[in-house]
């Protein structure tokens, strides 16, 4: 695309010579000559030749570009995207930083599997390659995969995790589904393409009904919905881009053709905070390429594995395993108090009835006043306990005439974002805390918030709000639509979606009517 790299296709060998490259090499098998020997003369030998395969690219996008296989026909559908892409270069620019931590995984694996590299650009045309991406119709992750699709190719979904976001996990699902797609029709890869995005009866349907009417039932002449008619065409016009960017003038950031990530066994469950803090790294750092994870912890069930930078991960796999599996999570000692319930404590905790009976060895969710439960739990830095130590702190604390809250810190939050969901100053939120403006929060850390009695009524039963995690889409109301079942389906609480949309409560939501919602993706798993 960028840069082409000549290398000779045969070195002739001579002497005792040794070689060394790390691609595949194909040696020539040494032969004699067909002299006749009685005169005495010496047999001939050949030398070996050895034919070294094409170097790999520098530039990752190169890499993508040498695998292309898919034609790319001349036509106004994919002129139109092209002109898109064309028009809006910082898109590809953003495309390309989002990408960089993942992009390389994709393409091994592709390659593995011997498949078009065009279908590494599938996150770019899904997601732009946003990991916590979401959509109004439930799909999740980098390649948008839904509900019922991510648990047909084994993509677990629960409370603590949700496998259509797992960097890994969700790649090899995809590739799955699109090999299994091209089988299915019969090794066209534009419709395996446009069956990822519709669904494969849609496709076969539009095929039968073209060939039973006597028409040509290739990509370009089917009855498809209009998001599916974009959607290959879209993927088309940046294969065309990348191949002749000298020719559109198009330049992306470069990718470097190297591993960044490494995938490290945990072996059990582990405080997120805790295996940011053993592999020198920043909280959100580690859930930005993690992004599978919905709470604090990773899920008890496993998968048991975080990937991190691949400069860290030697030193974070050591750093683990002088950890018992037993101090990877922090446990309490809980006092059952009357008219306590299983359900209760378990929300009160922020974990899961199946946990706390697991973890208790409880056979039903029966529990007695005055007994004692193990519970999970966030584990917050040992400076917050020493700050709130300090007896300067507790006077600080005390603010009269306003509402005081306790708030626990979540994956992902900042001080400023805090301050903003309670409608206070930042720089205050600070003061109160005895931290700097410029402090890293840490997960489960509880900070002090003083809100005017007016302002607290409005905000205090707001969710906490994770930025990385929180999606804005765009839902069409349907037939039979309320904002109550529509709240429930992603939810929210009826307030919020009145009050992002200027709703009048008491009026009808008609059916095409647009409605901007504010999702977590973490609460939206199965």
């Amino acid at each position: 695309m960028k840069l082409k790299y000549l290398l000779p296709l045969a070195v002739v060998l001579t002497g005792c010579q040794t070689t060394h490259t790390s691609v595949e090499q194909e040696e020539a098998v040494n032969t004699v000559s067909s002299h006749d020997n009685s005169a005495g003369m010496v047999p001939e030998t050949v030398k070996p030749i050895v034919k070294l395969a094409p170097k790999a690219h520098l530039d990752l996008w190169d890499e993508i570009e040498a695998g292309f296989h898919i034609p790319v026909p001349d036509n106004d559908r994919i002129t139109k995207h092209r002109n898109w892409y064309l028009k809006h270069p910082e898109h590809m620019r953003r495309v390309a930083a989002r990408a960089e931590p993942f992009m390389y995984l994709v393409v091994q694996e592709i390659k593995k599997r011997d498949m078009p590299l065009e279908l590494a650009l599938l996150p770019v045309v899904e997601s732009a390659f946003d990991p916590f991406a979401y959509s109004h119709g439930g799909a999740a992750g980098m390649w948008q995969i839904i509900s019922s699709t991510g648990k047909r190719f084994g993509l677990e979904q629960d409370w603590w995790y949700d496998g259509r976001r797992d960097v890994i996990r969700s790649t090899n699902a995809a590739l799955d589904y699109l090999e299994y797609l091209h089988k299915m029709m019969d090794g066209d890869w534009l419709h395996a393409i446009a069956a990822y995005n519709s669904g494969e009866g849609r496709v076969l349907r539009a095929i039968k009904k073209n060939r039973i009417a006597g028409k040509p039932a290739d990509f370009w002449n089917l009855e498809l919905p209009k998001e599916t008619k974009a959607y290959v065409p879209k993927l088309l016009a940046l294969t065309d881009l990348l191949s002749r960017s000298e020719e559109y003038n198009i330049n992306v950031p470069p990718i470097a053709n190297t591993p960044v990530l490494a995938k490290v066994e945990t072996g059990a469950q582990i405080d997120l905070a805790y295996a940011a803090e053993l592999a020198e790294m920043d909280l959100q750092a580690l859930h930005l390429i993690n992004p599978a994870f919905n709470r604090w912890a990773t899920s008890p069930n496993g998968p048991h594995e975080l990937l991190v930078p691949v400069e860290k991960a030697e030193n974070f796999a050591l750093a683990l395993a002088k950890i018992p599996y037993a101090k990877r999570v922090q446990w309490q000692r809980y006092k059952i108090q009357p008219g306590d319930s299983l359900g209760g404590i378990a929300q009160k905790f922020d974990t899961q009835v199946k946990v706390l009976k697991s973890a208790n060895n409880l056979s039903s969710n029966n529990i007695r006043a005055g007994k004692y439960l193990l519970i999970p739990s966030a584990n917050p830095s040992q400076s917050s306990y020493q700050i709130s130590a300090q007896p300067k702190l507790a006077k600080k604390q005390q603010v009269k005439g306003k509402v005081k809250h306790k708030y626990k810190v979540k994956s992902g939050d900042t001080l400023w974002q805090i301050a903003r969901q309670y409608k206070v100053n930042y720089k205050d939120l600070a003061r109160w805390n005895g931290i700097s403006t410029k402090t890293t929060l840490k997960l489960g850390q509880e900070l002090i918030i003083w809100q005017p009695k007016a302002t607290a009524a409005n905000t205090s039963t707001s969710k906490q709000v994770n930025p990385l995690t929180q999606k804005r889409i765009t839902y069409t109301v349907r037939n039979g639509d309320s904002l109550s079942t529509i709240a429930a389906k992603f939810k929210l609480r009826v307030a919020d979606v009145i009050e992002w949309n200027k709703l009048n409560s008491n009026q009808y939501l008609q059916p095409g009517q647009k409605l901007k919602l504010f999702v977590d993706v973490t609460d939206q798993s199965a």
